[in-house]
């Protein structure tokens, strides 16, 4: 196993968890799955269930203070993803699209527009994310596969 690459998930409503699982077997990392419920994960050694409690933030404060170069964390929510970074762990959002240092500020700045927007207008007048699709999940893996051998190259 390798001890210094990490995997985080932001779990409560991560849709590939068992796709991270199979990649994290094959390369032999840790999965650290954080949420503010409980729900079933794997029984395997390089699995770990960390429920936290369910105040506001709790999870992604949880994997930002643990999130450092080395780490590989998946979410869809934009400021933990901009913390990550910050801290210098890589990002992916579970559709595969990298978040980097340089789309960061971008996201950020579109996700404050859009909640304007909806405050503004209700949300039922602003779309969503699209569905995830069969190519999402086959982006997914193939980014977080690509991002796991750079990081072991590099260690």
């Amino acid at each position: 196993m390798t001890e210094a690459i990490q995997i985080y998930v932001d779990a409560d409503a991560c849709p590939v968890k068992e796709e991270i699982y199979r990649v994290a077997y094959r390369h032999e990392i840790a999965v650290s799955v954080v949420s503010n419920n409980y729900f079933r994960v794997p029984v395997h050694p390089l699995v770990t269930r960390v429920v936290v409690s369910d105040s506001f933030d709790a999870a992604d404060d949880y994997i930002a203070e643990r999130a450092s170069a080395g780490s590989v964390v998946i979410t869809a929510d934009i400021l933990l993803a901009d913390r990550c970074i910050k801290a210098g762990a890589e990002v992916l959002s579970p559709t595969g699209k990298p978040f980097t240092a340089d789309s960061i500020g971008a996201a950020v700045a579109t996700r404050a527009i859009m909640a304007d927007l909806r405050a503004g207008m209700g949300s039922e007048n602003i779309g969503g994310p699209a569905p995830f699709s069969k190519n999402d999940r086959s982006r997914f893996l193939s980014a977080l596969d690509a991002v796991l051998v750079r990081l072991k190259r590099g260690a």
